[in-house]
């Protein structure tokens, strides 16, 4: 096993708590290669959030996007550099269209500074460039081959992002970040600049959290559809990823945590029951075959993967 494959187990293990449970039931080799692609995507988020400033941020980022192009004067530390050689290589491997990180770059870079989002259009597209590019990535490494099932995989990392502002809701308030978009605020009475500043009225602000987590059950419901394309095994761990996840917004909408007093977890009890619904998913004949709802994917027009 080489330095940065057992690094990318660590990154995960310590990392990502759900895909970790998800991880155990992929196929070793499959295992690794999503490690070292969780990995490179940390790594860029790591940029972004971790710089002293935007400027050093741009820097480094700039730096990775010419290392992934192959540029020789990259400037990037040893450590990044071996990360990104290692994703390179099982890119080549599996097939992956790399074109998806320089998204997810653009995503991260978005983030640097005060972000405020208008609608959700604006919402969305975040969330494509910095998760459903991830489905899409993952694709390969899963072995899934129906080019129908892109449009699944990008549902399911739009929806998994959704759950994920929604349940950061005060972390990154305290960054300087509103992504709940301020045409929704504003219908119920508040301010991104409310939120910024913690006098949101709390019933409001979780009102617009719930209505954010139901538009994300609308992308788990067509990532749900499109889990027949993914082969047997691999479908599972994805199941075990899809349900965890979900689980942290639909104890949001059961009424039963309040992400506007802090982040919202779901326990040990919680997770366990969840794998057992991805086991009775999983043993459930597949669904009957369904056109991919468009409408989701309306305002993603003119990215990558998106038709």
């Amino acid at each position: 096993m080489s330095d940065i494959v057992r690094l990318s187990r660590q990154t995960l293990s310590k990392h990502a708590r759900s895909f970790r449970w998800a991880a155990f039931f992929l196929a070793p080799d499959q295992r690794d290669d999503a490690a070292v692609l969780y990995t490179i995507c940390r790594v860029i988020d790591d940029m972004a959030d971790e710089a002293p400033d935007a400027d050093v941020a741009r820097v480094k980022l700039t730096g990775l996007r010419k290392m992934l192009a192959g540029e020789e004067d990259a400037l990037v530390d040893e450590q990044t550099a071996r990360v990104v050689t290692a994703f390179l290589e099982m890119a080549e491997r599996r097939g992956l269209d790399v074109q998806g990180l320089y998204e997810l770059i653009e995503g991260v870079e978005s983030d640097l500074g005060r972000v405020i989002f208008q609608s959700d259009e604006d919402l969305l597209r975040y969330s494509y460039r910095v998760a459903g590019v991830v489905g899409l990535l993952m694709c390969p490494i899963l072995g899934v081959k129906d080019p129908k099932a892109m449009a699944h995989a990008i549902d399911l990392g739009v929806g998994m992002q959704l759950t994920n502002i929604c349940r950061d809701v005060v972390e990154d308030a305290a960054r300087g970040r509103v992504y709940l978009p301020a045409e929704r605020l504003n219908r119920v009475g508040i301010t991104s600049e409310s939120v910024l500043s913690g006098s949101a009225e709390h019933a409001a602000l979780k009102s617009v959290i719930v209505d954010v987590l139901e538009l994300a059950e609308r992308y788990y419901e067509s990532a749900q559809i499109g889990m027949k394309f993914i082969p047997a095994r691999s479908r599972f761990a994805i199941l075990v990823a899809s349900r965890l996840y979900r689980g942290i917004g639909l104890k949001v909408l059961r009424g039963n945590a309040d992400p506007t007093k802090g982040r919202v977890w779901v326990s040990l009890p919680g997770k366990i029951a969840w794998i057992c619904s991805a086991v009775v998913s999983f043993v459930q004949p597949a669904q009957e075959a369904e056109t991919h709802d468009q409408r989701l994917h309306a305002p993603l027009r003119g990215l990558p993967g998106v038709h």
